[in-house]
Formats: C-alpha cells, structure tokens, sequence
C-alpha cells in the first residue's frame, strides 16, 4: 500500500465536491459550506480542500464572491464552459435561445411532470409572486428556479444540464429587465405553470412561446 500523495488527496477532494454537484445536493445557485466547513467533512487540511474548490472554480462550476462564499453556476465541466461562453451574450440572444429551449421544455413537461414536479413549481411560482414587491433578489432566484423546474419536469438529464449552462445569464438578463420595467408577468407566468400541470402541452408551449416573443419584441431588429 502506498503512502497517498499530496496532489491525489487534491483530486479525491476536487472529485467529492464535483460528486456533491453532480447529484443535486449543492444545486445550481447555492451556496456551498466555507473551507472549515469542507475541511470538517472532508477530513483533510485546509489548503487541500482550498485547492479542490479552485480546480472547480477554474472547471466554471464554482465562482467565488467576495464577501458572500462560493457558488455553484454549473453542474459539470462542460456546463462551466458554456457558461463562461454565455456570459456575454445579448439580452435579445438569450431571450431566442430560451424561445426555443423553454418552448419546448415546456411541452415535454406537461407530458412528463410528477407529483413533485407539480408541487415545486407551485411553491416556485407563490414564493415568485409574493417577493416581488418586498423581496427582490429572492423573487427573481424563484423567477429563475422556476423556468429551472419546467425543464426539471421534462425529465430529460440532457436539456436539464444545458439549461444549466445558461442559468447565470438568464438570471442576469431577468435583473436587467426588473430594473427597467415594474411589470413582472405575474398572469404570463401562472399560466405557464398550470398548463404544465393540466398536462396540456400544446397550451404550455403556446404560452411560453408568446410571452417570449413579446419580450423579444422589445428590441430592435437585427439585419
């Protein structure tokens, strides 16, 4: 048996952290423990699990902010690299993209939702509207985790881990567009979800489509 090297116990770290992503236990969004909080549970020293955390910031699935901890953005290397691609993208890019993602999504949630899937997207969508008017940045990360949980309900891993990718720029885009307008589609947005709950998937991707459309409208043209 060989003494485990310094640079391995990095990558068992790096790869428990990866692990804690992958499975859904530190979601796109969230905030994962402080490095004594890692050193505890992973049972290693401190500049270890400071170097596993910085091989997954470098991945793109981890993005520390100053002040407030590190984040999970995505949930693979490849959903890093996508998002670190998109980062720049266009308000009026990303709103065509999602008029395609979302659409369909919508569509195979309302064929596909769970009793769960309905549940989540309920409490998304109440704690959305109720936090517009008093609480602004928790009613968008609902606004966000609700498009989120459309697609989780089309119970496809695949859409769900590109959708991932575009999580932070979507986000960035619905911030912009809260700081320009007061109007946060509270009708547009329950009819989303209860198409997708009446399983009827023609309404849902009409609904998302038009609602979409209109945002995209907003902008100029592009020749």
């Amino acid at each position: 048996m060989q003494t485990v090297r310094r640079t391995s116990l990095i990558a068992q770290v790096t790869e428990q952290l990866r692990a804690e992503i992958r499975s859904g236990r530190w979601p796109i969004g969230s905030r994962i423990p402080t490095e004594p909080e890692l050193t505890e549970l992973t049972g290693t020293g401190r500049n270890t699990v400071r170097e596993a955390v910085q091989a997954l910031v470098h991945a793109g699935m981890l993005e520390r902010r100053q002040g407030s901890g590190t984040y999970v953005i995505a949930s693979s290397d490849l959903g890093g690299t996508l998002a670190k691609y998109f980062a720049d993208a266009e308000e009026r890019d990303v709103l065509e993209l999602r008029l395609a993602l979302d659409t369909t999504a919508a569509a195979l949630a309302a064929r596909r939702r769970d009793d769960t899937d309905i549940e989540t997207l309920l409490h998304l969508l109440e704690e959305r509207d109720e936090g517009w008017d008093e609480d602004l940045d928790t009613a968008i990360e609902a606004d966000v985790q609700l498009h989120r949980a459309i697609v989780v309900a089309s119970h496809n891993a695949v859409y769900l881990e590109f959708y991932d990718s575009l999580l932070p720029i979507i986000k960035e885009v619905i911030l912009a567009r809260a700081s320009k307008s007061d109007d946060s589609y509270p009708a547009q947005h329950a009819a989303l979800v209860h198409a997708v709950i009446d399983g009827d998937p023609e309404r849902a991707a009409s609904t998302t489509r038009c609602f979409l459309n209109s945002l995209i409208a907003e902008y100029p043209d592009v020749r």
